[in-house]
């Protein structure tokens, strides 16, 4: 059925997910609705010091609450629903997604105490829901590195739009069926006006190797560590990886203990919704490990990324309570650094090594991103009329561009977006057309959005040079000096080391005291300008460093 003409527009517009790793969550707007593909989170990079996550800047969004209708998942992983907690608490609208997806949500809104609050409704992979007048969306059948992955067909007023999420083609996958490549060819008879693919892995020639490739490389580090401890640390939410090791542990008649919070969690609720198997008997606490010799238990857990909190990292620096890594335990890593986490990685490595352990990481992960045969299939079952890469950095979006011009695509009909950016789509055209509020939300502990750039410039400041306190008493009728000044130093110089320099800028402050005494300066803010800059001055002549200066003046 073609779509009938109409002058209204399909507005796409990316929070997230674009010239970057993680923070997916793309807009979908026509006429008076809205939905949202996805509500992720990113990990903080080294310049954000002190930051947990990074979530998406809504306030679009918010600006038009009456016009969403609900958030919809493609699966469970952490760029893909790490958000939610933080999101559905200014904007709360229902959520929609498979069953392992909304699972592993639940579990992130019971932290929250979001449960009873959120609306959450389960669709199966196959399934097609209306959200709002305009838009219908159809759950495909997909694969990725966690089971219940989708792509989204959804039904505009100007033609079908295609999202792919994150996926790969696996012939033998180790849960569900394969990527439902029969509906794609469907949808693609049907023309496609618009796709949104996956470009994580567009780098990569070839196809991805099936996960059974790992599966076998497991067995075959447990045959030849038979007298040994083996401990996997993989993603949480990989719950293919902890059953492959399950598969492994119980050919060669071992007990799994579970260690990590989150991996706890993930293992729970998958095995409670039927996504994990796990023999009666096999699983046991991390306190019954001193029961059974080496050679009998295998340890699933979480810290392939190097994450300092996580429980590898912590065994690597001797300060995880119940287990520490002895010489000749079998460490198997079972990921792929995420761009910007290898130095992170390699220094537990290092670390692991030091201790005397044997760390397995060749040919124990395969890639859940489609590689590039990959994607042309996808490309060319779906023959799109337009195409816009998304999901990875803007080298992987410029790849991803390419390819598609090599498969016959005029290089005018794709489009690199960035985080922001309005695109606007007819039947016949597809062009950016403006900007929303965007960018990056910082989550610090209990405060999300508290924290911005000049809290992250002034923290970056006194990491790289420190800080001076000077502390003066004035009288405050007359503006003079009656005590001090003292100056306290903070990662500037260590002051019994220093006390030459201390005693000068003490000297530097007392004139600039004496100079606005003279001038009759009475404004404090006038008088700490001035300290502050003659200070400044001095040190930066004596040392060549800028500490952040801050005077405090009491009164009497």
């Amino acid at each position: 059925m073609v779509p009938r003409k109409t002058k209204s527009k399909l507005r796409i517009i990316s929070l997230g997910g674009l010239g970057e790793i993680g923070k997916n969550m793309t807009v979908f707007e026509y006429d008076e609705d809205i939905i949202i593909v996805d509500c992720g989170l990113a990990f903080p990079g080294d310049e954000m010091l002190g930051i947990d996550l990074v979530i998406p800047d809504i306030t679009y969004l918010m600006k038009n609450i009456d016009k969403v209708r609900g958030i919809v998942l493609t699966h469970g992983h952490e760029d893909h629903i790490g958000a939610l907690p933080y999101i559905l608490q200014e904007l709360n609208v229902p959520i929609y997604g498979t069953k392992l997806t909304i699972g592993l949500v639940e579990n992130k809104l019971r932290e929250h105490n979001l449960l009873k609050t959120t609306e959450r409704n389960v669709v199966t992979q196959g399934d097609t829901i209306k959200l709002g007048n305009r838009f219908k969306v159809e759950f495909i059948r997909s694969n990725h590195s966690i089971a219940d992955a989708v792509m989204l067909a959804i039904t505009t007023p100007i033609g079908m739009v295609v999202h792919t999420g994150d996926f790969k083609l696996d012939y033998t996958p180790i849960s569900g069926a394969t990527l439902d490549l029969h509906r794609l060819a469907e949808i693609g008879k049907r023309k496609v006006l618009l796709l949104l693919a996956d470009s994580t892995s567009v780098e990569k020639p070839g196809y991805n190797p099936t996960e059974q490739l790992v599966g076998k490389k497991f067995e075959e580090i447990f045959a030849n560590s038979i007298d040994k401890r083996i401990m996997v640390a993989t993603f949480a939410s990989n719950v293919d990886r902890v059953q492959l090791v399950i598969n492994a542990a119980e050919k060669f008649k071992r007990k799994v203990a579970i260690v990590g919070r989150s991996m706890i969690n993930v293992v729970k609720t998958a095995t409670e919704l039927g996504y994990l198997s796990i023999p009666e008997g096999m699983l046991i606490e991390l306190n019954e490990l001193k029961r059974y010799r080496d050679d009998q238990v295998a340890i699933i857990m979480t810290g392939s990324q190097g994450e300092p909190m996580a429980a590898l990292s912590r065994m690597a620096s001797s300060d995880h309570k119940q287990i520490d890594i002895k010489p000749g335990d079998v460490i198997i890593l079972s990921s792929t650094p995420i761009p910007g986490n290898e130095k992170t990685v390699f220094k537990v490595v290092n670390e692991l090594f030091r201790k005397g352990a044997q760390v397995f990481r060749e040919d124990t992960h395969v890639s859940g991103h489609a590689a590039q045969e990959e994607l042309k299939l996808v490309h060319t079952l779906l023959s799109p009329k337009y195409f816009v890469p998304v999901h990875g950095e803007y080298r992987h979006l410029q790849k991803h561009a390419e390819l598609a011009v090599e498969l016959g695509m005029k290089r005018n009909n794709i489009q690199i977006i960035s985080i922001g950016e309005v695109l606007e789509l007819t039947q016949d055209t597809c062009k950016v057309v403006g900007n929303v509020t965007s960018g990056q939300v910082l989550v610090d502990g209990l405060g999300v959005g508290d924290v911005g750039n000049i809290v992250l410039r002034d923290r970056k400041h006194l990491s790289q040079d420190g800080l001076l306190i000077v502390v003066m008493t004035l009288e405050r009728a007359s503006g003079l000096v009656v005590s001090g000044p003292d100056i306290i130093s903070r990662g500037f110089v260590y002051v019994r080391e220093a006390e030459n320099l201390m005693d000068e800028a003490k000297m530097v402050v007392r004139k600039a005291l004496d100079r606005c005494e003279q001038k009759r300066i009475m404004e404090w803010s006038q008088i700490k300008t001035t300290v502050k800059d003659d200070l400044r001055e001095f040190v930066w002549q004596k040392t060549k460093r800028s500490p952040m200066i801050l005077p405090i003046i009491m009164e009497v």
